[in-house]
């Protein structure tokens, strides 16, 4: 039963700024799972919370924090849970600065290698999940390859959030988004994938390499609607296998979380010269951390230098030796996101083109006002928006 209400963007029409309405109880994800609401100001969207899900990651924890997390009355914000070997079990939530230690007594090999068995085989990026959620588990080696602390970071369905950047997708141009760690980008990959493929009738495969988008197992978890989920054997064959997605499955819509080395880039740029959507995330919090990383460059058209004649030096008023653009973005649109609930969009090739100039662009800023409703404000300079 849905027991709370969203802003969120109407599918039905061609909209420019959303317009508010309530969940429908139609939808499969409000009938599966139950909606809690949280009370803090910045959680203006809905959170899926499936008991079998959270149950699930307890079961693999030593019974005293299975039943201690349990009875905590914040469990709905539990974000993860910290055993590492020698030190007191923790548990960090949404919101909340530190951690809060679960018990006076320190994990055990013996606890450490329970978990690992329940969880069973972790991959070469040290990552693992459990079959049927979103969870993922992380671990630590010693140099022995011995596994010495867990990151058991709980997996929740989130929506509300595509609202925020519902009318970009109409345009079926292709969108980067950058930001630091934990501030959503996976969860709007998910939510995403769900509305192109149901909403908007895209084909839509994720290209997913730790199984973080489409969860653990064989059977992608149902938050990614019709979307078809092509895993990853290991992280260094990533690009092959999103080439292989566009050779063998006709996507309209590629869906790649991470994107982090050479070859990726290579393979993005591949892919949008088919003339196939692309909806990616990449490492660093701002446009100017891609401009600068070698690796990425690519991603937003590639940086060269150029040696202008002495006419053109002095019309520009400029060296004669300048950075410029070197070809044509792969991605249309790249959106910084400072916040969960404050994002700052660019036009990748004017943004691009504007900060190796040294001047600053114009960005649409999209946040929520106090009534979670997204504002949309549009043609702001790029260095008055807060960091």
């Amino acid at each position: 039963m849905v027991v709370a209400s969203c802003w969120c963007s109407s599918s039905s029409s061609w909209l420019p700024l959303p317009l508010s309405c309530n969940l429908k109880p139609a939808t499969p994800l409000s009938l599966k799972w139950k909606c809690l609401a949280f009370s803090e100001p910045s959680s203006c969207s809905l959170v899926h919370n499936d008991q079998d899900d959270m149950q699930a990651l307890l079961h693999i924890l030593p019974s005293d924090l299975h039943h201690n997390l349990l009875n905590q009355p914040d469990r709905p914000q539990l974000l993860e849970v910290i055993l590492d070997l020698g030190r007191f079990p923790e548990a960090r939530y949404l919101g909340k600065h530190g951690g809060q230690y679960l018990r006076n007594t320190e994990v055990t090999v013996k606890e450490l290698e329970y978990a690992q068995q329940a969880v069973g085989e972790f991959g070469k990026d040290n990552r693992a999940g459990i079959e049927g959620t979103l969870h993922r588990i992380s671990a630590i080696r010693s140099r022995n390859g011995h596994v010495v602390g867990l990151t058991c970071r709980v997996g929740r369905i989130v929506t509300g959030q595509i609202d925020m950047l519902y009318d970009l997708l109409q345009y079926g141009k292709s969108i980067l988004f950058v930001g630091r760690p934990g501030v959503g980008k996976t969860t709007v990959m998910r939510e995403t994938a769900r509305v192109l493929s149901d909403e908007l009738h895209k084909r839509v495969v994720i290209v997913d390499t730790s199984n973080e988008i489409g969860g653990d197992g064989n059977i992608p978890h149902a938050a990614i609607g019709g979307a078809r989920r092509m895993q990853v054997p290991e992280p260094s064959v990533q690009h092959r296998v999103m080439i292989e997605a566009v050779e063998n499955h006709m996507p309209e819509v590629i869906i790649v979380d991470e994107i982090g080395t050479e070859a990726e880039a290579q393979a993005c740029r591949s892919i949008a010269e088919r003339g196939v959507m692309l909806i990616g995330t990449a490492h660093g919090q701002q446009l100017e951390n891609i401009i600068k990383n070698p690796t990425l460059s690519d991603l937003i058209g590639g940086i060269e230098t150029v040696t202008l004649g002495d006419a053109e030096a002095r019309a520009r008023n400029c060296q004669k030796t300048i950075l410029e653009r070197k070809a044509l973005p792969t991605f249309d649109f790249l959106i910084e996101m400072r916040d969960r609930h404050y994002w700052l969009t660019h036009q990748t090739d004017k943004s691009v083109d504007m900060l190796l100039r040294g001047k600053s662009p114009q960005v649409e800023v999209r946040k929520r006002d106090e009534k979670c409703k997204v504002v949309i404000e549009k043609s702001k300079a790029y260095d008055k928006c807060p960091i």
